[in-house]
């Protein structure tokens, strides 16, 4: 309800897994185009993201997929504790880790080519004395100007290019350095998150280990028991058979000596 008061009640409906599959797929896929062109805000990123979302299907605004987006990454970075009736720590991290793997060598990539885009720009810088004539107009005008202001312009060209490469050079390696931090920092996190999956599984291993064997135990002791009653089944059912045969020949003798006695009183 909208109108009139201003008061509306809209409930977000809960994220169904094939749904949440395209969320991480349609992140991975921006994350990939990120990895190509810079400059988009985290705004333009969710809203591509829920567009990627409409497109198959699924009607989400950006700040949804944004808080959904916030709490699969919390349950894969462990901050939150697994379920221990079905053993999950983290329902989709196959997916997120395929995401956050493709990142890492992304920005290992980019750090590469930062570095080698840098020693490719050094070679490229030649000094004054290598340029060819007619190469750039510095040069042009050099050659128009009286021999005692070529000096002059020569020390100014040099000292203004030696503090554009000592500023380009600070900041190639300033970013370097931040760079290979986040990658240190990631892969510090990925280790330890690998130790915490090795470490559940292991854990899961030996209470299915120990589940298994009291298991067969409990079968053991049920077959047992089994064949106890079995056995018992049968002696009852020979005691029964014996009873039977003996009423029978009881029955089958008296019988004779009645016949008998009748025949004997006919004669």
């Amino acid at each position: 309800m909208e109108a009139g008061g201003g008061f509306r009640d809209e409930r977000v409906p809960q994220w169904g897994a094939q749904e949440t599959r395209e969320l991480i797929a349609a992140r991975g896929e921006l994350e990939r185009e990120a990895a190509a062109s810079t400059g988009r805000s985290a705004k333009t990123l969710w809203e591509a993201v829920a567009d990627a979302l409409r497109a198959r299907g699924y009607r989400r605004t950006a700040d949804q997929c944004k808080c959904k987006w916030k709490n699969l990454v919390n349950r894969y970075k462990g901050k939150e504790t697994s379920d221990p009736e079905n053993g999950r720590h983290c329902p989709f991290f196959e997916e997120l880790h395929a995401v956050f793997t493709e990142r890492a060598r992304n920005m290992q990539r980019q750090l590469l080519q930062s570095e080698s885009g840098a020693s490719v720009k050094k070679k490229l810088k030649r000094p004054s004395g290598d340029r060819s004539p007619g190469e750039s107009d510095d040069e042009e005008d050099d050659a128009e100007a009286t021999e005692d202001e070529k000096p002059i312009r020569t020390k100014k060209w040099k000292a203004g290019g030696d503090k554009g490469q000592q500023s380009q050079r600070t900041n190639s390696r300033a970013v370097s350095s931040s760079i290979h931090d986040l990658l240190q920092e990631f892969l510090v996190q990925q280790q330890h998150m690998d130790m915490q999956w090795h470490e559940t599984m292991e854990r899961r291993a030996q209470e299915r280990l120990v589940f298994e064997q009291e298991w067969r135990q409990s079968m053991r002791r049920l077959e047992q028991e089994r064949l106890v009653l079995e056995h018992e089944w049968i002696q009852r059912e020979e005691q029964r058979r014996m009873r039977e045969e003996a009423r029978a020949q009881k029955r089958d003798s008296l019988m004779t000596a009645l016949l008998n006695k009748l025949l004997h009183e006919d004669l």
